[in-house]
């Protein structure tokens, strides 16, 4: 089975450039963008040999996992372009129901899997993480802005020894090839994308969002590089801020930062 988009992407005049392996799917297409390239299109492989996550963390898609970026040319200042990770975010969780439920009918007995939004950017199952997004931004000829979206998810394989315990589609039982969960995300993406509408609908995405959010109104702990802020996930702000209220009710906005749930002393450990 080789990478297709869905018809609704189709429709929308996505284009796709797929790789049978690269390096970063993210570099690729920012590199083109440089090179007067412009969006929307695709770039997507099954086997990513030199991929990055947040702060620079490596983040390997081994063959058979999903390494996707999505190249979108925005007139938008790079603030409100951070708000689109959102709208990723829903789009991947929409995406992943519905294949597991596609997956549930065809294996009967089996149960539907529910996930969840870890704030920023991870899509969770249960509390074990299953794919995480990154955004990156620059300018380009003609005052446009560049934004990709990376997306990798884990199709057969997880790593180990990460900070939040990893987990797989196969490894909750879910049989799908990455070919087949893409068709279905870049079609949520343009759903997802209409919504958000360069911004003017983050409100809409804000509230999705928080319906699918991971640890609301529960304890957290957010390393930022200092000492840890504690308190408890209040909402998302309309920059897309999580906030936190502290045990002095100070609510005290959070731009960036790794999240875990529980208290300080969970920080690391997990």
């Amino acid at each position: 089975m080789t990478f297709s988009l869905g018809p609704r992407a189709t429709s929308a005049g996505y284009r796709l450039a797929a790789f049978d392996q690269i390096g970063s799917t993210n570099a690729e297409a920012m590199a083109l963008a440089r090179d007067g390239v412009l969006g929307p299109m695709w770039f997507v492989t099954s086997e990513q040999t030199a991929g990055r996550g947040r702060r620079n963390r490596s983040w390997i898609a081994p063959r058979g996992n999903l390494a996707g970026s999505i190249l979108e040319m925005i007139d938008v200042s790079p603030a409100v372009a951070a708000t689109l990770g959102f709208a990723a975010g829903l789009a991947l969780e929409t995406a992943l129901q519905r294949v597991s439920v596609e997956a549930s009918l065809r294996s009967a007995g089996s149960d539907q899997l529910k996930f969840s939004l870890k704030w920023p950017n991870d899509v969770l199952a249960g509390k074990q993480k299953l794919a995480g997004i990154l955004l990156e931004a620059e300018a380009v000829a003609g005052n446009r802005l560049a934004v990709v979206v990376g997306i990798g998810t884990n199709v057969v394989a997880a790593p180990e020894g990460t900070p939040t315990p990893a987990t797989s589609l196969a490894a909750l039982g879910v049989q799908i090839g990455a070919e087949e969960l893409f068709a279905v995300l870049s079609d949520a993406w343009v759903e997802f994308r209409g919504i958000w509408d360069d911004g003017r609908g983050f409100d809409a995405i804000r509230k999705l969002w928080l319906q699918r959010a991971a640890g609301l109104g529960e304890r957290v702990a957010i390393q930022t590089g200092g000492s840890p802020l504690e308190g408890t996930f209040e909402t998302l702000d309309e920059s897309g801020c999580m906030i936190v209220r502290t045990s002095d009710g100070r609510l005290v906005p959070v731009a960036a930062g790794d999240v875990y749930f529980g208290s300080a002393a969970s920080v690391g450990a997990t």
